[in-house]
């Protein structure tokens, strides 16, 4: 397996893309995740936030990142299409990511749904109209080659039978699921039990463990979290962790495991890198660069 991150960890740190990829080069890290930005934002244009925005060119990032021997393991562009403007403003983010993906070669784009149920649409109205929508970004994502992940974070996505029918809206081998471990855990569900049932569409993993006292006051009421506030392997959601490495492990699955936590500049996410480090190690699963 590969081990990766999402800039998500250096939000608060308000490192900048290039910051992000300096940590990387530091902790032999090779494969990163970041969000995209479809437009101009002051704070990212000042240096201040870990994202990449579309209007950067493509070849020349990719020129800049293979010089710091880091590559993109998938472009977070989780727009929640559930919204009644799913369609109008989720589904060209998503095709323009599909095709800035490619030019940079990321073989892989994030999508999910909105954490709440849709307001004035029942959830057949809203599943018909997320059907629509990821008709027409799988037809893009078939051409570029690109595949299309959705995520477990929210009001649909976190229900098991839910997913399922969200995964066979079309059928094509371009559109399979980004696991994660805490989403699932917050939401109320097993991680394992969610993994074990969709262990066959699984291109891209989301590792994230769960504070004691989030789980305490959450879990059941929430379907994701936005940063975790706690490193692997220190939460109440290790142990879940472990077996769905396990799971990946005997199913042959050699994708990246992307942490997602609170980096605090650094100290967190270096903990739980060790943390994946030795556990992969205990599991006797190889770490692919």
């Amino acid at each position: 397996m590969k081990i990766g991150f999402h800039t998500d960890a250096f939000n608060s740190a308000y490192f900048s893309f290039e910051a992000c990829l300096q940590w990387a080069r530091r902790n032999g890290v090779h494969y990163i995740e970041c969000g995209l930005i479809d437009g101009v934002s002051w704070i990212h244009g000042l240096g201040y936030q870990p994202h990449v925005a579309l209007y950067e060119d493509p070849l020349l990032l990719r020129k800049k990142m293979s010089g710091y021997g880091v590559r993109f393991s998938q472009v977070d562009a989780a727009y929640p299409l559930s919204q009644r403007d799913g369609p109008l403003r989720g589904v060209p983010y998503v095709m323009k990511a599909i095709q800035w993906a490619n030019l940079i070669g990321c073989p892989c784009v994030d999508t999910t749904d909105g954490m709440h149920k849709p307001e004035g649409l029942t959830d057949t109205a809203a599943m018909d109209m997320m059907k629509g929508s990821y008709e027409q970004i799988i037809e893009v994502a078939e051409a570029h080659k690109i595949t299309v992940n959705i995520e477990p974070h929210g009001y649909f996505t976190t229900r098991p039978d839910m997913m399922e029918k969200m995964l066979d809206f079309c059928d094509s081998p371009y559109l399979r699921l980004n696991m994660d471990t805490g989403n699932t855990f917050i939401a109320g569900q097993d991680p394992v039990a969610f993994l074990k049932r969709f262990i066959n569409r699984v291109s891209h993993v989301h590792v994230k463990d769960v504070s004691e006292s989030l789980a305490a006051s959450v879990r059941g009421d929430q379907t994701g979290i936005a940063v975790s506030h706690c490193a692997l392997g220190e939460g109440v959601n290790a142990d879940n962790i472990g077996r769905c490495l396990k799971l990946l492990r005997d199913h042959g699955y050699k994708g990246v495991l992307s942490m997602e936590c609170e980096g605090q500049a650094g100290p967190m996410i270096e903990k739980s890198l060790q943390w994946v480090r030795k556990t992969l190690a205990r599991l006797k699963i190889p770490v692919e660069d």
